[in-house]
């Protein structure tokens, strides 16, 4: 399936981080994650959505400070 990760910004703008197909694998490994590692950036999930219209399950993240 395909997975569009969005950054939800401090100022509330909406980035695309990357679109990629996920195997069944990754995906069910979301029920028991709360955190993804994306080019180097560590990101909390916020929620999902199924987007039916396009076949495309979306997330949505923000990132993490890295102190």
């Amino acid at each position: 399936m395909n997975v569009v990760l969005y950054e939800k910004r401090s100022d509330g703008e909406l980035r695309v981080i990357e679109e990629r197909v996920w195997n069944a694998n990754m995906i069910a490994a979301l029920e028991h994650v709360n955190y993804l590692v994306v080019q180097g950036q560590e990101y909390e999930t916020v929620e999902g959505r199924l987007n039916l219209d396009d076949s495309k399950l979306e997330l949505l993240l923000v990132p993490l400070r890295n102190d």
